[in-house]
């Protein structure tokens, strides 16, 4: 069993950043890759980026690509999600979730979730 809580969220103005946190507790953290996803009111949850267990391989949906950053500090059991250039589009939830590879994550292969933490962003 693994518990993941995010913290960070909170309302940004367009063009601004933020970063987000998971961390998790009862489980091996560094054996597994680590994702973000989002879920804006009306849609579907959708994929952000994933990062590897060793950190050394990143994924990026094409719609963050350039403006987000995944990172994670294995020794802090904690992923981080660096937000920049954020668009009043980018407005959700985000959530952080475990899983085997980050590759098989980008298809929403995941066994843990956390709650997720609201990201609002003003025009």
């Amino acid at each position: 069993q693994v518990q993941l809580v995010e913290s960070g969220g909170g309302l940004v103005q367009a063009g601004g950043s933020v970063r987000l946190s998971c961390t998790a507790s009862g489980r091996t953290f560094r054996n597994y890759a680590v994702g973000w996803f989002r879920q804006a009111p009306g849609k579907e949850r959708e994929f952000v980026a994933a990062i590897s267990w060793s950190g050394s391989i990143t994924y990026y949906a094409d719609s963050t690509k350039g403006r987000f950053t995944i990172s994670r500090d294995n020794a802090k059991n904690t992923a981080y999600l660096q937000m920049s250039s954020l668009k009043q589009e980018d407005t959700a939830v985000y959530l952080c979730a475990t899983g085997p590879t980050g590759a098989t994550m980008r298809m929403g292969a995941c066994d843990y979730w956390g709650q997720g933490t609201q990201v609002t962003v003003s025009s």
